[in-house]
């Protein structure tokens, strides 16, 4: 087996430290930032294929490109 890198998992703490909790913010203000480009609303899911999840998330980002489209024209 041939290992590459040397990454370690971060250490599991009771208390975070202000360092770990400006991480974690960063972190989730960069998933709030990227939710809106994505234009699938909320909510659960559930399809039969990957051929329909494709689909969705197609006819979802045509929608919100229409809906910006005219909003800015």
């Amino acid at each position: 087996m041939k290992r590459v890198g040397n990454r370690r998992e971060p250490e599991i703490v009771e208390q975070a430290s202000g360092l770990l909790m400006s991480k974690g913010a960063r972190f989730s203000e960069a998933l709030a930032a990227l939710a809106p480009s994505t234009f699938v609303p909320k909510g659960v899911y559930r399809y039969k294929s990957h051929a329909q999840a494709n689909q969705h998330q197609q006819s979802c980002l045509a929608r919100g490109m229409g809906l910006l489209a005219a909003r800015r024209g």
